[in-house]
């Protein structure tokens, strides 16, 4: 039995699941139906995880597990974050193809019998999605995204794709593998490339929310930049050290040139402002070097206390 199991993490999406539910089924039971595409699956699972949400997020998940014997849900204790979610989804999945989806369709389902034939026809353990523009979306953060993709790419030591979305089809292997990685800071788009295997890329144009509002605000955007940078990578502090040793060699020069100065040419001492600008200069690059190193300790403190990275309050 070769099955396909979808999984969507949820918070506050209340609007959009039933939607989201009518029309990727359709594009199941097209995929399951149709020997045409040369496509083999048997059954399909849609597991979605309720990621603590404080609408009817839940109730709608509940008469849709009641409508149909193939949808299961998870609900958490509390909102743990779509990277638990993501986690847990991954873990309680059966099927022997895994897709991941956002509950808004910004994720296409039209896409899963091209992914699916990828895996299937052409050998790939993945099939990725990537938007390859960012219409309609505010021109600030569009900014700032491709920042942090050109920052993440000179930075990581695992390739971060421009515009990649957690949208794919993956094999049982590559999901097993992804599950390995079981650490508390989790990065998704990061672990993806980090286990490996053969992926392709399907490239399509930015789709807004079918309903309801976006849960990624400008500053969680922004601190989850921060987190994937520190978790893969660890070139920060090799940066800040090399600051270190750039103005200790700085501060040498500018003693030696205003010792000799003053043998040579007996000025008197000046220049107080500028004293105070290195002053504040080197302070602040004192700050950011163990603000840097701060940032790594406390991913280290989340690590060592074990905690799990979910609580399950209802499952079916």
């Amino acid at each position: 039995m070769k099955t396909i199991s979808i999984v969507v993490p949820c918070f506050n999406e209340e609007e959009t699941i039933f939607l989201f539910y009518e029309e990727t089924k359709k594009i199941l039971c097209k995929m399951k139906n149709n020997s045409e595409e040369n496509l083999k699956i048997d059954s399909f699972e849609f597991v979605f995880v309720d990621d603590g949400s404080s609408d009817k997020t839940l109730d709608v998940l509940r008469k849709l597990s009641e409508k149909d014997k193939n949808v299961r849900y998870i609900s958490f204790s509390r909102n743990f974050g779509k990277e638990a979610a993501l986690f847990a989804g991954l873990s309680k999945s059966y099927g022997q193809y895994i897709a991941v989806m956002d509950a808004d369709l910004q994720d296409p389902p039209s896409l899963l019998p091209a992914m699916l034939s990828a895996i299937q026809n052409e050998g790939y353990d993945c099939a990725a999605t990537r938007r390859v523009t960012r219409k309609n979306e505010p021109p600030v953060r569009s900014f700032f995204a491709r920042r942090f993709y050109k920052i993440m790419g000179k930075l990581s030591d695992v390739p971060v794709i421009d515009g990649a979305r957690d949208f794919r089809l993956m094999t049982k292997k590559y999901k097993d593998a992804v599950l390995l990685l079981s650490e508390r800071n989790r990065f998704t788009k990061g672990i993806f490339p980090w286990v490996g295997f053969k992926t392709k890329w399907f490239d399509y144009e930015n789709i807004e929310r079918i309903a309801g509002k976006t849960k990624w605000s400008f500053w969680k955007l922004f601190l989850y930049s921060i987190d994937g940078i520190i978790s893969f990578s660890t070139k920060p502090l090799v940066f800040s050290a090399i600051a270190g040793i750039v103005s200790i060699f700085a501060s040498l020069i500018l003693i030696l040139f205003i010792a000799v100065r003053r043998i040579v040419f007996g000025d008197p001492v000046q220049g107080w402002a500028s004293l105070v600008c290195f002053i504040t200069f080197f302070a602040g690059m004192q700050l950011t070097a163990l603000g840097i190193s701060g940032l790594y300790i406390s991913k280290i403190y989340t690590e060592v206390k074990h905690r799990p990275l979910y609580v399950i309050q209802e499952e079916k």
